[in-house]
């Protein structure tokens, strides 16, 4: 069994930066790609950022891409997501996800390749 648990959410002013963990249950972290989706109210969850099993690879929605980077410590067991210079319509419950073992381009980016999901931590932008 698979768990994922965030933590690091908050209220931050327009500008600011959040330091999104998530941490993973089971000796097989390292061999797959994790990623981090949002969900504002009222819109269908999206893709935010993902990272390939060894971290060498980074995928970004273009909404976040120069302020978001994702990162991962596979000795720790623990995918991490920066954020700054956050916006108002960063405003969201973030999850972390545990996608396939191997990816790249739309398949590491791809909601429905993600089968493990945490709790989510909201985030909240104010302007």
């Amino acid at each position: 069994q698979v768990q994922l648990v965030e933590s690091g959410g908050g209220l931050v002013q327009a500008g600011g930066s959040l330091r999104l963990s998530c941490a993973a249950s089971g000796r097989t972290f390292s061999t797959y790609a994790m990623g981090w989706f949002r969900q504002a109210p009222g819109k269908d969850r999206e893709f935010v950022a993902a990272i390939t099993w060894s971290g060498s690879s980074t995928y970004y929605a273009d909404s976040v891409k120069g302020r978001f980077t994702i990162s991962r410590d596979n000795a720790k067991n623990t995918v991490y997501l920066q954020m700054n210079s956050l916006k108002p319509e960063d405003t969201a419950v973030y999850y972390c996800a545990r996608g396939p073992a191997y990816c790249s381009g739309s398949v590491c980016t791809s909601r429905e390749r993600y089968n493990y999901w945490g709790q989510g931590t909201q985030v909240t932008v104010s302007s």
